[in-house]
C-alpha cells in the first residue's frame, strides 16, 4: 500500500479512547484514499474478495454502501443485500438489492435498499479499525455489533486496508468476525 498509511500501533497497557482511535484512523483513510497507492490496494483487495467468494460459494452476500476511502468491493456473481439501519429502536436488517443506484436512504443517511427482508450468509462488514484477533472498530453505532449477536451463525469478512491494523479494549458488546481481509492478507483468527 505505499508508505502513506503509518504501521501498526504496537500494543500497549493504556489503550486510546475508542472515538480518538476512529478519529485518527478515519483521518489516516482519508489521506490514504487521495493516494495513488490507493488504486493498486483496491484492485489488489478486489481480486482477493473474489477469490475468496469464490470458495465460499454464498447464497446471498450482504455487502454494504461505501463511505469515503471504504473499499468499494463493486459487482459480485452472487445475489445481495445491503443493510436498512433505524435509529430507534437501534437495529439493522438487509433488504435484498438488485445492484441498480440506491434510490433510498436508510435512518443514518446511506444509501440502501427498498428489497425484501433477508438474511444473508456471507456478510461483508466494513472496518475502520481490526485486529489481528477478529475484532472491528466501526463507526461507533454498534449496529453490525447487534446484527451479529442475532446471526451467530453467518459467515463475516471484514474489509479493511492493511494500516488499519490497531490495538483496542474489546468490550462486551463486540463480536469477533469470521476473517478479516485487506489488500495484503487473510487474517483468520482463532
Amino acid at each position: 500500500m505505499g508508505a502513506t498509511l503509518r504501521p501498526k500501533r504496537p500494543m500497549s497497557a493504556a489503550h486510546p479512547a475508542r472515538s480518538d482511535l476512529r478519529r485518527s484512523l478515519l483521518a489516516e483513510r482519508r489521506a490514504f484514499a487521495a493516494t495513488p497507492a490507493f488504486q493498486a490496494a483496491e484492485h489488489a483487495l478486489r481480486q482477493a474478495l473474489a477469490a475468496l467468494l469464490e470458495q465460499l460459494e454464498p447464497e446471498l452476500v450482504g455487502v454494504y454502501w461505501p463511505l469515503a476511502g471504504e473499499f468499494d468491493p463493486g459487482v459480485l456473481p452472487f445475489p445481495r443485500a445491503l443493510p436498512f439501519a433505524r435509529r430507534e429502536p437501534a437495529e439493522m436488517v438487509f433488504r435484498r438489492w438488485d445492484g441498480s443506484a440506491p434510490a433510498a436512504q436508510d435512518e443514518c443517511g446511506i444509501a440502501t435498499s427498498t428489497g425484501a427482508v433477508a438474511v444473508p450468509d456471507v456478510v461483508l462488514v466494513p472496518c475502520v479499525g481490526f485486529t489481528r484477533e477478529g475484532f472491528r472498530l466501526g463507526y461507533g453505532g454498534g449496529y453490525f455489533d447487534r446484527w451479529l449477536a442475532e446471526h451467530p451463525g453467518v459467515t463475516t469478512i471484514g474489509l479493511a486496508w492493511s494500516g488499519a491494523e490497531t490495538h483496542f479494549a474489546v468490550e462486551a458488546h463486540d463480536h469477533a468476525l469470521t476473517l478479516v481481509l485487506t489488500e495484503r492478507e487473510l487474517v483468520a483468527p482463532e
